[in-house]
């Protein structure tokens, strides 16, 4: 009776965790798809504000300044994917003439086989942009270093940590990043989406049904063997 009863409750324990990894895909999902409609939103409208809007740290919002980017090394996100090929997103420190500094995305450049990273410029004397304002991507499992210095002129980093990188540069960074405006003539390859190397919500849903799935087999399963089947 007693080992019926063990078995039992870690039955419905283990359907416990797959019920609570299946409501937090759900959640996900909801998350991700409010931040399409939100970003949808903001194209609908087109709303122009400043450069230093980039303070405010939640939300979207088009914005459109001028100012210049800093002297300093250009930063490299790894491990980021355009179609089928993987590379690098370029971002750099940009000064506006009113506001204080944030990342600018320049977009997308691919790695070749043997990793080695591309030459890039950052565009010099007066700019004037607009673009998308928005959270900096998502870190994911933060592990090791946030960046590595691979040369003086160019760090690697494994995710955008503005904290880190605050300190590294020696810069107040602002809490959002502008995605540049893609027809705009400088930068690299790029677009507006808000969701790159991440799962759509979809995906989420997906996951979370089968989550719940397997927490409510989980569950028959330990009730007919803990509660209704009998000893022969």
């Amino acid at each position: 009776m007693k080992t019926r009863l063990a078995l039992l409750a870690a039955g419905l324990l283990l359907a416990a965790g797959f019920a609570g990894l299946g409501q937090w895909q759900l959640g996900r999902g909801i998350e991700k798809q409010q931040m399409l409609r939100d970003v949808e939103s903001v194209m609908a409208r087109k709303q122009v504000l400043p450069l230093s809007a980039a303070g405010k740290p939640l939300g979207y919002d088009w914005v459109q300044g001028s100012g210049r980017f800093l002297d300093g090394p250009v930063l490299m996100l790894d491990n980021q994917r355009r179609g089928p090929a993987v590379g690098v997103r370029v971002l750099a420190a940009f000064q506006p003439t009113d506001g204080e500094p944030l990342l600018v995305d320049l977009g997308w450049l691919a790695l070749p086989g043997d990793r080695r990273l591309p030459e890039v410029s950052v565009p010099s004397g007066p700019q004037s942009l607009s673009g998308l304002l928005g959270p900096p991507p998502s870190t994911g499992l933060a592990l090791g270093p946030a960046y590595t210095e691979s040369t003086p002129a160019t760090w690697l980093l494994t995710r955008v940590d503005l904290p880190a990188l605050s300190t590294g540069l020696r810069l107040s960074l602002a809490p959002r990043v502008l995605r540049l405006d893609p027809a705009l003539p400088i930068g690299y390859a790029r677009d507006l989406d808000v969701l790159p190397n991440t799962l759509p919500p979809e995906r989420h849903r997906g996951y979370a049904v089968q989550w719940f799935g397997l927490a409510l087999a989980t569950l028959l399963i330990s009730l007919y063997f803990g509660i209704f089947r009998r000893r022969p």
